[in-house]
């Protein structure tokens, strides 16, 4: 009789009885421990539910969905802000800093009648010899190097003052349009919140006065006669520390100017404006390509010594018929009611 472990039909050719799994043996107290658990209906639910779904896409996808707003929520609100920074016209304002802007402004009353140019279609005929159109009356000097400073880094400075002094006295959109963007873009940043309250809310107290930063008249009752502006004057640079350039410009400015509205008037009349100012440039200012106007001494005629000075240049204008305006009124000095920088001159002759 045969062995009961052989297969029915006998043991296959090269076969053995003895192959890898006889050598396993299950022992009575190894069943015994088995356990085996019966998985919840929910168990088995949940089980199949998991290996249905498989993740799709990449890591970042699988983030929540909650987490996803919010980061779409916080990466809108960044760009609103760099935005609405960049685009602003007035840009960032920080708070003042360093040397603030110091405007002493005298009017100079006409010391007779004002009358008009003899030849509106050239109006600068008297003037005496010295006087040049714009820039080129500036007296720039060549720029050499200082103690602390590379004759580059003058240049430079030298530059920005040009810019600024073009800006600030020969520019139609500033004298007659009440535009102040362009000056307000070279002014250092710890003066911009100065600048600001000075246009939007002139004062006359030496240093929120508009007229200390630019030349400028009142749309509404001065136009130019013509765009060309000459000036005479001359530009120093020096130091004022091992970080700070000082450059000081004195220069006398003659504008040929008649009533705002009335271009069939044939009347011009000529005004003179000496503008003393002092820059500061330090390094900073050399990268961002900005000054610091410190002090500003005006002074301006034929002028009216009863009208304030602070928003608009207050000019006595030539008319066909000749007016005599009032002359400057007499100061006393024990008269504390009244600024002790608040005088009013006579203007000598302008044209020699």
């Amino acid at each position: 009789m045969g062995d009961p472990r052989e297969p029915p039909g006998g043991t296959p050719e090269g076969g053995s009885n003895d192959d890898e799994f006889r050598s396993v043996v299950f022992d009575e107290s190894f069943v015994r421990a088995a356990r085996i658990q019966e998985l919840s209906a929910q168990e088995r639910l949940e089980g199949a539910l998991g290996r249905a779904t498989r993740p799709r896409g990449w890591g970042w996808l699988s983030v929540p969905r909650q987490a996803v707003v919010l980061m779409l929520v916080v990466a809108m609100a960044f760009a609103a802000a760099v935005y609405f920074g960049i685009s602003s016209p007035r840009g960032h304002t920080v708070p003042p800093s360093g040397t603030q802007l110091t405007v002493s402004l005298t009017p100079l009353a006409p010391s007779g009648t004002v009358t008009a140019v003899a030849d509106p279609a050239n109006p600068f005929a008297g003037l005496p010899a010295g006087y040049a159109d714009g820039p080129a009356g500036f007296g720039l000097p060549t720029a050499t190097a200082t103690a602390h400073f590379t004759g580059s880094q003058v240049q430079r400075a030298l530059d920005f003052v040009q810019q600024y002094l073009v800006a600030s006295e020969l520019t139609p959109a500033t004298l007659t349009a009440n535009q102040t963007a362009q000056v307000r873009a070279l002014i250092t940043a710890g003066e911009l919140a100065q600048y600001d309250e000075s246009t939007n809310s002139p004062r006359d107290d030496q240093h929120h006065a508009a007229t200390g930063w630019m030349v400028r008249f009142d749309p509404g009752q001065i136009a130019l006669a013509t765009d060309t502006v000459k000036a005479t004057g001359s530009v120093h640079v020096g130091e004022l520390n091992a970080d700070t350039l000082e450059i000081t410009t004195d220069h006398t400015l003659v504008y040929a100017l008649r009533p705002a509205g009335t271009t069939s008037d044939p009347s011009v009349t000529l005004y003179a404006v000496r503008r003393a100012v002092r820059v500061d440039v330090d390094r900073t200012d050399l990268d961002t390509g900005r000054l610091r106007v410190v002090d500003a001494a005006v002074q301006a005629g034929p002028s009216s010594c009863s009208a304030g000075q602070s928003d608009y240049l207050q000019p006595v204008l030539a008319t066909t018929a000749g007016v005599r305006p009032s002359v400057p009124p007499a100061v006393a000095p024990n008269d504390h009611g009244r600024p002790a920088w608040d005088s009013c001159g006579v203007l000598g002759p302008i044209t020699g």
